[in-house]
């Protein structure tokens, strides 16, 4: 998330009624309805129905509770933020929206984003109690854990208590309460992000209705919802319009969720008022006009876009989410699936002059890339992309996590010779923190998908998958990305006849595939499915075996400025610790990324024509440790990206002419 940059608005009075009296009392007083919520019965229906004319997907996802991980980097990931979630107080994130509702706070606040002056322009607090409540709510659906569900219905208790005390919908944990959204709901120039933090909020409770069965999160939820339509239905389209020029997060995908979940036709038309026009239309007509714009901004906007397609049917929206992700997924994007620098996109064309920045790749935009690339997937199932989602979520996601500590990042730049830094536990709270709790609970939504009679196995996992409308359990045993093989067991109540859909990833010259120890597929196309269309019978064994091999990636740009691969892997230099301080890449202010451990480092030099070093890369005497050799003939060595932590790397080289 940016420093918020708002543009100069007029001043606009539309809305009366807001006193000094009533905001100190945490009463949103923005109009005489508006202190009182609106109850379920009193909305309007939609008469012409939730499912009338609009797109139906090709695929559906399995539940979260449908899905095992085994042993693997994944389920070690998802264990350190299921800790973490379990260290944090809930009474801490829900301080200040107690002192807001006028109740005195049960526990001090956290620090950094949460509460330090040092972030008080932006204005965003209370937003990681959303996050968290959609961390709980995944970890919940995931493990069946308790704690995690307590957790929620503690959360929506006391949410409920504030409304109770206020006497409004609205539960906010701004620093002046409700003044800055009321503010911002008049028009006024503001500082700071009231939607992108109410946003989290909205889309924690949502989950926590969808993911752990919370009746008392509903509650609050639709309370809250029937609070924004009233606070917002005095804004003409154009009023509208201009609040959007500020960060609002995903506020039309939760509207859209919302009256997929109730029918209320007020919240699809707040979905559709939430979406931005400035942004949609352009996309919509295929051009990019993306070039300087805050990326992280637009990314939950065009998510929005594809679920209001979704509950409307208007192809405009659904036309402007597939240009957006083709523009950004296979044109803007690094080779780890991150894009942009200090947060924004830059011209393609200026590549060199960004690719070498400490501040690329915002881990939030990676989160909500993977998010716009699944919603894609499930109404147009394409190996493209499947290969994007799990070149991100090694690249990007797997990546992001301290494997130590269970900490986060904010940027995963590429400056060489630089480190990944990591959020503290209670003292900085990023915007990456809080998608950092949701990333590493929520693996087991896209490695497997169905439709009615068919299977779609998308990720090579640890896993075990079941379909219990088929009476079926599918088990994948895999040390993938170790070993480029994967064995697929199926468990049967009885014969049955469907369709396995093996992904043959892109990267892969070839796929094989053996049933029963007998060759049943073999393909030399990479980058679609391979259908085992049979009568499957218990114990059923399926090899599928791949072939994973070094490769270049690099922009049209600068062509001699280079990453290299394994398969979906990127392949780092590691470097080492020298000049680096115990515990130097834990770190408070994500502002100053760059300024830490920001002596200067001259990295070794690649020279030669690039695709001859990447066949020129050897294996080591492990897994996934690989040696390339120097301009000056020094071994430099290579290990995944997403298993460099606490060291100095390089993943992108600029590679010289060969030496004569």
């Amino acid at each position: 998330m940016n420093d918020p940059c708002c543009a100069g608005h007029s001043r606009r009075t539309f809305l009366t009624g807001v006193g000094s009296g009533a905001l100190l009392a945490g009463t949103v007083a923005i109009a005489p309805q508006a202190a009182q919520a609106l109850v379920p019965q009193e909305t309007v229906r939609d008469p012409s129905g939730a499912t009338a004319g609009v797109p139906v997907a090709t695929l559906r996802p399995f539940d979260l509770s449908d899905v095992t991980l085994g042993e693997g980097p994944f389920l070690h990931a998802q264990r350190k933020t299921e800790a973490y979630l379990l260290a944090l107080k809930p009474d801490r994130m829900l301080a200040n929206f107690r002192v807001n509702a006028g109740l005195p706070a049960k526990a001090p606040v956290y620090g950094g984003w949460e509460s330090d002056p040092l972030w008080a322009d932006i204005n965003c607090h209370g937003h990681t109690l959303g996050h968290y409540l959609s961390a709980c709510a995944l970890a919940y659906r995931s493990t069946g854990d308790r704690r995690f569900k307590d957790r929620i219905e503690h959360i929506a208790r006391e949410l409920a208590a504030c409304q109770a005390a206020s006497g409004s919908g609205l539960v906010c944990a701004f620093p002046k309460g409700p003044a800055l959204l009321v503010a911002h709901l008049r028009g006024d120039t503001i500082t700071g992000v009231p939607w992108y933090a109410l946003h989290k909020v909205y889309a924690g409770l949502r989950d926590a209705v969808l993911m752990a069965d919370s009746d008392a999160s509903r509650a609050v939820l639709v309370r809250f919802a029937d609070w924004a339509v009233v606070a917002c239905r005095p804004l003409s389209d154009a009023q509208f319009e201009t609040m959007l020029e500020t960060e609002h997060g995903g506020m039309n995908e939760v509207f859209a969720d919302l009256y997929t979940m109730t029918g209320t036709a007020e919240y699809k038309r707040m979905a559709e008022r939430f979406s931005q026009k400035a942004i949609l239309a352009p996309l919509a007509r295929r051009r990019d006009h993306l070039d300087g714009l805050h990326a992280n901004t637009q990314v939950p906007k065009i998510i929005g876009f594809q679920r209001v397609w979704e509950v409307t049917g208007k192809p405009e929206y659904h036309e402007a989410s597939i240009f957006f992700w083709r523009t950004v997924a296979l044109t803007r994007s690094f080779a780890t699936g991150g894009h942009g620098d200090n947060e924004h996109f830059f011209p393609v064309a200026d590549f060199a002059d960004h690719v070498f920045s400490a501040k690329g790749s915002e881990t939030c935009c990676q989160h909500n890339m993977l998010k716009l690339t699944r919603a894609l997937f499930l109404h147009d199932p394409q190996a493209a992309y499947a290969d994007n989602y799990e070149r991100t979520l090694y690249n990007g996601i797997l990546a992001s996590q301290d494997p130590d500590s269970g900490m986060a990042t904010y940027f995963q730049g590429a400056r060489p010779g630089y480190m990944k830094l990591y959020h503290t536990p209670e003292q900085s709270f990023w915007c990456c923190t809080g998608t950092g709790m949701e990333n590493h609970v929520k693996y087991r939504d896209s490695i497997y998908f169905h439709d009615d009679r068919a299977l779609y196995v998308n990720l090579f996992v640890p896993s075990a998958v079941t379909w219990k409308d088929m009476g079926a359990v599918l088990t994948q045993t895999t040390a993938f990305p170790d070993s480029a093989t994967t064995t697929l067991r199926w468990t049967l109540q009885r014969p049955t006849d469907l369709t396995l859909k093996l992904r043959h990833p892109g990267w892969s010259r070839t796929a094989l595939v053996l049933v029963n120890g007998v060759e049943a597929a073999r393909s030399t196309s990479p980058g679609r499915y391979l259908d085992l269309a049979r009568n499957w019978r218990d114990g059923d064994a399926v090899e599928l075996r791949l072939d994973m091999r070094t490769g270049v990636e690099r922009s049209p740009a600068a062509p001699d400025i280079v990453a290299f691969t394994f398969g979906p892997l990127v392949l780092a230099g590691a470097f080492g610790r020298e000049g680096l301080a115990p515990g130097a890449d834990i770190i408070v202010n994500e502002r100053k990324y760059g300024d830490y451990n920001a002596a200067p480092f001259t990295p070794p030099t690649l020279a030669g024509d690039p695709e001859t070093l990447a066949r020129g890369i050897r294996p080591g005497d492990r897994p996934l440790a690989f040696t390339i050799m120097s301009a000056d003939r020094q071994p430099i060595r290579m290990i995944p990206y997403h298993r460099i932590a606490h060291e100095r790397y390089a993943t992108y080289w600029q590679v010289a002419p060969a030496v004569t």
